[in-house]
Parts: structure tokens; sequence; C-alpha cells
């Protein structure tokens, strides 16, 4: 069977075409995933400042569930976005550890160069600079290469590539910027690492002493680096001084592992990256398995008269079964094989999206390992086997006494298990539907039944294609009937072979309705999320400055005549514990925080309090959006646990549960208790309102963002959406693009198979006095149907699902639709169906009738 198969393949490389390209491109777009998610577990980086520490003592920086039974399997931790504390008390017990030479602190402080432009000068790959403490140095490979070590307090030494854009050299003057307006320091001295012209993360050294002051941060520093006495065993002195710690909390690290204390981004990359290939990798994989599974069964179906002559011929149904088997495996091989290359390509050219939305660090290099492309191929091979095996089995249903017969008329009334199924199917559509529709605002309870009830209606209609087909051309029928010759003829030919119009209808339902959820979604949240943030934002103006703003300029705002109210606003991240899961693990949510000064806030910001109230907002309180409390399951009086950015754990009183969480944040905090534990202590923006009346308000806040190189005064009209939306956004649309080429590639090699395998029926045709022009006429009937039918139907199997989501974004059933994205969906989809139809069937009708209808089957 394994010559034959090979034969057939040979003879009949046109009806492996569609396999062939599902396969490539679903091993293309899983290879992606596959170097993403390699990138991610192996997230790592060189240390730079931390490079001469032989160990270095950092805060833990990711949060795992607690609880579970014991042999339960791990969730996935989730990152801690701001850098977590080492206190100094435990800097004593270090030193106590044999083999200790000394332990160096390192503490860091906003601190960015003002350049000659007057604008902040941006550090190495676009990231702002850092200030640190100059005894830090010796943790690191940085040598002096120009003047002395800072010793002043407007004394600062820079690094060659800084000093380089800043075109200071030793003995200049230089504006630098950290929690207030720039002040003027003399540049003392230019460091530079051994052979490398400039650091990952540019770098300002600071005297100890100012560098203390500029932190306000008692007890605590960003890190320990642990200097080893020579000749000693840096393994061994790592696990005694975990030992001497033990601390939960803190992280010892040797090797690589100091360059993740030391580059925050880079765990916080590796986290984002498993999440976003782990993502589009299942929504792939299932649409790669429903699309190998339809085009191999419409390969196989066109060679009916093929199998049942082997049946009637005294092949088994084992031989036919290891056949088709064998035909798969080798196309999957094949297919599998190329898309890695294709995936590899690929990757190269998300990166640089990926790190413009902020997703990946800007210097990101993917790895390439062997791993995802045994993966990738593996999972084609699986794919295709299993579609086999599963279409083998009808083929194999023939009695040799029949075969023949039943390859001679294609069977137009699906089977009795397929309908059983299908009805089935379409009652656990329904029961989602209605369950959704019962949860009234559970909005994680909504989420996650629409992400599920696209996929199931899909699936519901490919099993009843055949059936459905019937009511469709009912519908159809009289429009193509308009044409009394061709779309007769149209018409005749779609209610004549139900299961032909089937298999060309199915791939565009899946590309429209996977399309149509993934963007409309994403547009219903965006909507929502723009409404919100218009309707709560009350301020006038809006300050900001990408590396954040000092807590004294909101107070320098609200000191003058012609502002009614400003208040600081301070963003994080925090993590919610959602009760447990089955194995008495602690469930832990990602939320977005604020953190605003309660009082006047009415003033500047409308929250849209449903339940409690928001002045009642203090240290020990927090207020929930209607999202998170859902999630966490408290409303006012309610405790909740919270574990805020840099791992400090909170329990918290809830004050208020408000509406326009999706415009603002999902857990708002009183300011001071949220700014205290962010890494750079500084706000995201602040909040103005004018008072009434006013006169050169323009004036007084242009003279603010002067003082204050780097800011951005924006009018309320002018507000775009979040830098974080955005990214959700974009790899929203990036998932619908994926599926929707994916699927449209399958919609064109469907299609182009169905006109193909009709070479006789064209010959026949033609010999009856059918023009060539008439028999494309009638194609072009045949396509309307097929394209009206599928666009609709793609249209209403994603309709339940978006409801689902208006829902719980916006708590009404119509979610949002712009006419012109649905037409570029429409039109993508009805394109490449009409062209994949017409081109072949142009091409059939240049043979010769007689050559045609003699031609092999």
């Amino acid at each position: 069977m394994l010559r034959l198969a090979l034969q057939t393949l040979k003879a009949r490389k046109g009806g492996f075409v569609g396999t062939f390209v599902a396969l490539l491109l679903g091993s293309a777009v899983l290879s992606v995933c596959g170097v993403l998610l390699e990138s991610g577990l192996r997230a790592s980086q060189p240390p730079e400042r931390y490079a001469a520490a032989d160990v270095v003592v950092a805060g833990h920086q990711q949060a795992k569930s607690s609880g579970g039974t014991r042999g339960s399997t791990a969730a996935l931790p989730q990152p801690l976005v701001e850098r977590v504390p080492v206190p100094t008390d435990v800097e004593g017990r270090i030193t106590a550890v044999d083999g200790v030479a000394d332990v160096v602190a390192d503490i860091g402080v906003p601190a960015q160069v003002i350049g000659p432009s007057g604008g902040p000068l941006p550090g190495a790959h676009g990231v702002p600079s850092t200030g640190h403490n100059w005894s830090s140095t010796r943790m690191g490979t940085y040598r002096l290469v120009q003047g002395r070590a800072p010793t002043g307090h407007h004394e600062v030494v820079l690094d060659a590539g800084l000093a380089a854009r800043a075109r200071a050299t030793v003995g200049d003057s230089v504006s630098l910027t950290s929690r207030s307006v720039p002040e003027r320091f003399r540049v003392t001295g230019v460091v530079a690492l051994p052979g490398s012209p400039s650091p990952r993360r540019s770098v300002v050294f600071f005297s100890d002493e100012l560098t203390r002051h500029m932190a306000a941060r008692e007890g605590a520093v960003d890190a320990l680096g642990v200097l080893a006495v020579p000749g000693t065993d840096t393994g061994r002195l790592a696990r005694d001084v975990a030992q001497a710690l033990g601390e939960p909390g803190l992280d010892v690290r040797t090797g690589d592992g100091r360059g993740e204390a030391e580059f925050l981004d880079v765990a916080a990359s590796g986290s984002t990256l498993l999440l976003l290939a782990s993502a589009v990798a299942g929504n792939v994989l299932l649409v790669n398995v429903f699309v190998v599974a339809s085009t191999m069964s419409l390969a196989v179906s066109q060679r009916r008269r093929e199998t049942a002559l082997l049946r009637a011929l005294g092949a088994t149904p084992g031989q036919v079964r290891r056949m088709l088997t064998a035909e798969a495996l080798a196309v999957s091989l094949l297919g599998g094989a190329l898309g890695w290359p294709l995936g590899v390509a690929l990757t190269g050219a998300l990166k640089d999206r990926l790190a413009g939305y902020g997703l990946v660090p800007a210097d990101f290099q993917p790895s390439i390992g062997p791993l995802p492309a045994a993966g990738a191929v593996l999972t084609a091979v699986l794919t295709a086997y299993t579609a086999a095996r599963v279409t083998a089995r009808r083929a194999n249903r023939i009695r040799p006494t029949e075969a023949l017969g039943e390859a001679a008329d294609e069977r137009t009334a699906p089977g009795r298990r397929r309908v059983i199924t299908g009805i089935l199917l379409a009652l656990a559509v329904a029961g989602m539907f209605t369950m959704g529709l019962t949860q009234q605002g559970d909005i994680a309870v909504l989420t996650g039944l629409a992400n599920s009830l696209v996929l199931v209606t899909v699936i519901t209609v490919a099993v009843l294609g055949p059936l459905l087909s019937r009511p469709a051309m009912r519908v159809l029928g009289p429009l193509l009937r308009t044409s009394r010759v061709t779309g007769y003829l149209a018409a005749a030919n779609h209610t004549a072979h139900p299961r032909r119009l089937a298999a060309a209808v199915t791939p565009l339902i899946l590309a429209v309705s996977f399309a149509a959820t993934v963007v409309f979604a994403q547009t219903t949240v965006q909507r929502a999320s723009d409404d919100q943030t218009h309707q709560g934002l009350k301020a006038d103006h809006v300050l900001s400055a990408a590396g954040g703003l000092a807590p004294g300029v909101a107070a320098e705002i609200r000191g003058l005549k012609q502002v009614r109210h400003a208040t600081g606003v301070v963003t994080s991240t925090v993590l919610g514990s959602a009760g447990t899961d089955g194995d008495g693990r602690e469930q832990l949510v990602s939320l977005s925080a604020q953190g605003v000064e309660p009082q006047r806030l009415d003033d500047v910001l409308d929250l849209k309090p449903s339940r409690g109230s928001l002045t009642r907002l203090g240290a020990d309180s927090v207020a929930l959006s209607a999202d998170a409390a859902s999630q966490l399951g408290r409303g006012p009086g309610d405790t909740v646990r919270l574990r805020l950015g840099d791992g400090s754990p909170v329990t918290a009183t809830v004050v208020a549960v408000y509406e326009r969480g999706l415009g603002f944040a999902d857990v708002t905090f009183e300011h001071r208790t949220l700014l205290a534990h962010t890494t750079s202590r500084l706000d995201t923006s602040v909040l103005i309102r004018t008072a009434p009346g006013a006169v050169g308000t323009e004036a007084a806040l242009k003279e603010i963002v002067r003082r204050h190189p780097g800011t951005v005064l924006q009018d309320r009209a002018t507000m775009g959406p979040h830098r974080q939306q955005e990214a959700n956004a974009w790899v929203n649309y990036l998932l619908a693009g994926l599926i929707l080429a994916y699927a449209g590639v399958t919609v064109a090699t469907t299609q182009a198979m169905n006109t193909t395998a009709r070479h006789r029926e064209f010959a026949v045709l033609r010999l009856a006095g059918t023009t060539p022009a008439q028999v494309m006429r009638m194609m072009r009937w045949e396509s309307l149907a097929v394209v009206m039918a599928g666009v609709g139907g793609g249209f209403l199997a994603s309709a339940p699902a978006l409801v689902l989501v208006s829902l719980a974004v916006t708590g009404s059933p119509w979610p949002t639709v712009p006419p012109l994205v649905c037409l570029a969906i429409a039109g993508a989809t009805a394109a490449l169906a009409t062209l994949a139809a017409l081109v072949p069937a142009r091409v059939l009708l240049r043979t010769r009738p007689v050559e045609a209808i003699g031609a092999r089957q």
C-alpha cells in the first residue's frame, strides 16, 4: 500500500494541494508560536552592572499560587511588574557566610540627561536611563576611562554611550532630571564596559550619599552583590547564602540569572511571550485540525470511484486505511518540514512589531532551537494522521458489492450518526448561549463562554453542512433562477450536490466567523473603553511624560490660580486572589491598578460608582471595577487580598464598586499607598481641571511643561487609547489576521479542488450545446450562492459569541461592528472564494470537451 500511496500522490498532485497548503501554513504559524514559547522559557540576558558579583541577591519577581494538594500541577507564575526590594537587614547574614569577601548594595533611581534639544535623551535601545550609586560599580565591569568618581551632591559619571549622545566630556555641565525639575551636574567621569561600545541600558552614577537621598527608601535596596573570596566555589557559596537567608521572597542568582535580576524586562517579556504564544497556538491548532480534516475529506470524497474500485478488486478496509494514512503522512512530513523555515522568517518579521508595542524589549532576539521545529512537524503529522484515519472510515463502510454503485452517484443525505451528532452540538450551542444570558454581568464566565461558543458553533455548522444546504438553497434558489439558463443550472447543481456546496461553504463560515469574533470583540471592548474614558474624564487637560512625573508636579500645578484642581495618577499592575481551584491552589488574576487622591476626585474623574463611595478611599481600602469585583467575588464591605507590583501583600477593605474600569483601571488605591510600591516612585500623569473663566491657563501650563522637559500636555478631546490597550488590540488583530489568512487560503484551495474535479461535468455541458461563456456565467452564479451562504453563515455563527462579549463589557447585547471592517472581512473572503472557483474553471474550459470527457477521473 505504501507504493500505491506514493503512486497516487504522484498522479494526483492537485488533489493534495489543499491538504499540503493547510499543513504548510499550520506548521509555519505553530513554528512561530514554538519559537516565541521557547524564547519565553529561555528568556535570559548576560549581566552588565552585576557581572563582577559572584552571587546576586534580589527580590523574587514572580508570584506563585499558594496552597494546592500534593501532586497537583503548579500554575503558571505571574510576573511582578515593579522591582521587589531587598531588605538591608539581611546583609549581616550574608556577610557571616564562609567565603564572602564583601557585600555591595545597588540602589536605583530615575535619572535622565537633558539633551541639547531640551528634551530627555533616550537611553540605549530607546529605554530611559537610570541612576545608581557609585559603589555599585564594584558589582560590574564598568571602568573609568576618563576622570574620577563622583563625590559631591552635584557630580555625576556617565556611561560612554550616553556621554556621546549628550556631547559631554569630563568637566562639562549637564542638565539632569530625576524626581524634580532639572538640575545642573558636573561630569566628573566617563565609564565603559570592556569590549562593548554601549551597555544594554544607559546608566548614570551618583555619589552613594546622594543616591540614598534621592531614593528615599530606608531599609531597602534594589539588590545585593556578593563578592567571594578568591578560590571559593560559586555554586556552593550560592547555596550557603540561600540557606543563611531563609527568605522565600528573595532569589540567590548566579550566571545569567544575575542578568534577570538586573534587567526586569527580560523576565516580564518571558511571561508575556508564554501567554501570547499559548493563546495564538491554541486557536491556530484548532483551526488547523478543522481545516486539514475538511480538505482531506474533500480530497478523499473526490476519489470515491477509485476507492470503490480498490474495494471491488479485493482491497481490505485495513489496506485502504493504510494507503490513505501513508498519503497523509507523506504530505504532512513535507508540509511540516517546509513550514519551519517559513515560520522562522515570520518570527523575524514580527519581532519589531512586538517590541514596538512594548511586549518584548527592543533588543529582543528569538531563540531558534530544534524543539519548535520538531513540535511543528510532529503536530502536522499527528493532525494529518488523525484526519486520515477519520476520513478512511466512510470509504471502508462501503461493501465491495455496492462500491461501484455508490461511487457513481453522490450520497446526498447525511448519515444518521452525523445528524445525531449535529443535533447534540446544536443543543450544546443553545445551552451555552442560554447560560451566558443568565449570568447577568458575571464577566469572567461570559468571556469564557464566548471564546468557546464560536468554536462549537462552527463545528456544528460543519457537521450539519449537507443538511443545512437544502434550506439555504430554498432561500438562494429563487435569486439564482432569475437567470433562466445559467442561474437555473447553478441552482440545480447546488441542490443536487449538497455535500459539494457544504464543502465550499464551511471554510467560508470558518474564516468569517473566527475573524469577525476576534475583530468585533476587540472593537466592542475598545469602544466601551473609549466611551468610559471620555465620559469619566472630567479634567480639561492631562500632563504626562514617558519617564514619569515627580509627585510634586501635581502640587505645583494646584498652586496655579488658573487651576481649580489637579491630582497625580500613578499606575501599576497588581495580583488579586480569586479564591482556590479544585486542587485547593490559590488563583491569581492580573489587574490594572491606579492610585489617586480621593479628596475632590470628582473634580477631575468620575469612575461612576454603583455601590459604595470613593470618598472613603484610604490607606487600608480600595475600590474595585465591576469586572474586578466579579473576578474576585468581592463587594463593598468585603476584604480583598492583593499583591502589589513589588510583591507586597495587602489586605484591604472594598469601599466602592465602579462601572468605568475599562476606561481607567481595575483597582483604585489611595495615591500614596500605590506610589510607595512602584519602582520609579513617579506619577504616570496629572489630571488638571481649570477654574471657570480663568485667563492665561494655556500659558501657565506651557510654563510648567517648559520647566519639566519631556512632559506632554494633552487636551481632553485629544486623549487616545492607552499603550496597553493598543498592544492588546494589535495582538487580537494579529490573531484575526492569521486565522483569516489561514482559513482564506483554505477557502481558495477548497474552491479550486471542487472546480477542478468537475472537468467531465463541464465537458458534458459543452457537448450538450452550452457555450464556454454560459458555463462561466453558471460558475459566477454558483460562486454568488457560496459567498452569500458562507459569509452570511459566518456572521450568524459569530453573533452568539459577540452578544456575550458585548453583555460582558457594556451590558448591552449589541456589539460594535464597524461597517467598513465588516465589508473588508466579507469582501476578502468573497474575493478568494470567487477567484478560486472561476480561475480553474477558465483553465478547464480551454480543453476540448471530447478530450476532457475521456480524461482520467
